[in-house]
């Protein structure tokens, strides 16, 4: 087992833990419902957290931590892109926006409640004016930044 490497794998098991623990926290006792763009970057810290146990069972695999640390800033750069979703500074994506609608009553209302219940452009929460997009880029980047640059030490 790579002692040095202990450091880098409970960074990446227990930071993508406490940001989805956080996430869900939000959503089932805050009851702020999840954007389509929200649960990507869940996905990618799932992704992040599998490898990382992964790179924990196979003794610190330096190559499965550095996948690990990829997956979380992955997740980073969906939350960036979110966060301009949210500021306006591009549009967002067709899954988080209202599709034209047209046709007959019936039409119309299968349209409507076939849409996203949560706007992606929307901001939800905030501390300190950083939407919780915003502040899971930063973390985010934290975490994946960190372990690379004590990988490539280690």
């Amino acid at each position: 087992m790579r002692s040095d490497r202990w450091p880098v794998t409970a960074l990446l098991l227990t930071g993508p833990a406490a940001l989805l623990g956080g996430a869900l926290a939000f959503q089932h006792v805050g009851g702020l419902a999840p954007c389509e763009m929200c649960l990507w970057q869940r996905w990618a810290l799932v992704a992040a957290l599998a490898l990382a146990l992964l790179g924990w069972v196979l003794r610190h695999a330096r190559a499965v931590l550095a996948l690990s640390a990829l997956a979380v800033l992955a997740g980073a750069a969906i939350a960036v892109f979110h966060v301009g979703v949210e500021q306006h500074w591009w549009p967002g994506i067709t899954a988080c926006a209202a599709a034209p609608v047209t046709g007959s009553a019936a039409d119309v209302m299968g349209q409507i409640m076939a849409q996203p219940l949560v706007r992606c452009d929307a901001i939800a929460w905030s501390l300190f004016g950083i939407s919780m997009a915003g502040w899971n880029a930063l973390i985010s980047i934290a975490i994946g930044g960190t372990a690379l640059w004590r990988l490539k030490r280690a």
